[in-house]
């Protein structure tokens, strides 16, 4: 159904990304390419295809885990209104785990490699998504007692709305729309490796929980948004390599010779920052970080 969802908004997402092309164009700025557009329609292809087969296999967890749900609900306006907010608490922290667990991050980084920000951004998705765990999130709400088909649409209006945040044409929008919601300026910032920036502004529709739990940072003039990853940017329009060069160098850092169970393990679930401190006096620490180091990590929160 998430899947539907976006496949039925992609004439309004094409003919958004049309008016933005041109919208640049007028302005002499090379916002957009050839290369960088069909590889990130690649990847959202990719990434639809295994979504929609995910969710076959997903929602028969998720109908099994209503089957013990905490509340009878009737899905008036009011419980809408709830699970859309209560959808939108759990997509904050998957994002948030996604930018501070190395499995998770394996799947999430192919959407910032780019260097560019524009709509067609929004499309660069991982197919690898439900390896990583995305769908754990939501199944909270299951047990809560929402049915899952309205957990499944209320996750696909939730990426659709993300589109749109996507851009540097849209500026800042009326006070009262960057308090509560999450903006073109908010994304930016999400997007940018500045060290003022990064690792923040994880919200979906709503910036409020950035600003409950401490991640919010305002977009400022004086510090414009630099994109991509912090260390080792890939350069590669190649949506093979953009999907799979994170997972392939995670593995081999976790396999690498002389790292005891606790580091390995932590290879895989710690911070994509973390080097185990057992190699670090080893004399063959650069060649092994060279074969083995990942093509990007995020720094941890400042």
């Amino acid at each position: 159904m998430e899947s539907l969802i976006l496949l039925a908004l992609a004439p309004i997402f094409y003919g958004c990304m049309l008016w933005e092309a041109l919208y640049w164009r007028r302005r002499g700025v090379a916002q957009y390419t050839w290369r960088d557009t069909l590889s990130n329609m690649t990847l959202a292809g990719m990434h639809q295809v295994a979504d929609g087969l995910a969710w076959v296999v997903l929602l028969g967890l998720y109908t099994v885990v209503y089957q013990f749900r905490l509340l009878d609900l009737d899905m008036g306006p009011w419980v809408v209104a709830a699970l859309f907010i209560g959808q939108d608490f759990f997509y904050y922290w998957f994002h948030r785990v996604s930018h501070g667990m190395r499995w998770m991050w394996a799947s999430h980084v192919t959407h910032h490699s780019s260097e560019r920000l524009n709509l067609s951004t929004a499309f660069r998705q991982s197919l690898t998504y439900p390896i990583s765990g995305m769908w754990v999130f939501w199944l909270p709400l299951a047990w809560i007692g929402f049915e899952p088909q309205w957990v499944v649409l209320v996750v696909g209006i939730n990426l659709a709305y993300q589109f749109f945040v996507h851009t540097e044409a849209v500026r800042k929008l009326p006070a009262w729309v960057e308090f509560i919601f999450n903006t073109p300026s908010h994304h930016r910032v999400h997007h940018a490796r500045n060290d003022r920036y990064v690792d923040r502004n994880f919200g979906g529709v709503l910036i409020i929980w950035d600003r409950l739990f401490g991640t919010f940072v305002e977009e400022r003039e004086d510090d414009p948004c630099e994109y991509g990853i912090t260390r080792r940017q890939i350069r590669t329009h190649n949506p093979i390599t953009l999907t799979f060069q994170e997972w392939r160098y995670m593995l081999r850092q976790a396999t690498q010779p002389g790292l005891r169970l606790g580091e390995r393990l932590r290879y895989l679930w710690g911070h994509p920052d973390w080097e185990a401190d057992s190699l670090q006096t080893q004399p063959s620490q650069a060649k092994t970080q060279a074969m083995g180091q990942p093509v990007s990590t995020v720094n941890k929160p400042a």
